[in-house]
């Protein structure tokens, strides 16, 4: 964006040097000739001064749409994350609840084991 500026400034510049030169080599009076000239200087200057607002306002508008997708990527990575969480406490809930029962299993059989070696003496 910033080298396609400097063109148009470039190409601008290079119009009005033109112009100028062209003019002063016009056969006409001295007063038509600075006339005509104060009037190409301001034509130049309004023209580039709307180049300048549309290149500033095109380089707004890209600056706030790269604003807007990082924060669209920051909330769809945060989703994710927060998603991944949830998932990973559900895991966790799920392989504690089988160590629990595995556990329980486990005391049960020793338990039963020890009843019966009890009964048997």
């Amino acid at each position: 964006m910033k080298e396609n500026a400097k063109i148009v400034i470039a190409l601008l510049a290079g119009a009005a040097v033109g112009a100028a030169v062209a003019l002063l080599l016009a056969p006409s009076s001295g007063e038509d000739l600075r006339e005509d000239i104060a009037d190409y200087v301001n034509d130049a200057i309004g023209s580039m001064r709307n180049k300048a607002e549309a290149t500033a306002n095109s380089m707004r508008e890209y600056g706030n749409s790269a604003i807007e997708r990082s924060k669209s990527k920051f909330r769809s990575t945060v989703n994710d994350l927060a998603g991944q969480k949830d998932e990973m406490i559900e895991r966790a809930r799920s392989k504690a609840g089988n160590m629990a029962e595995h556990v329980k299993s486990a005391v049960k059989g020793a338990a039963d084991n020890a009843n019966n070696s009890i009964q048997d003496a």
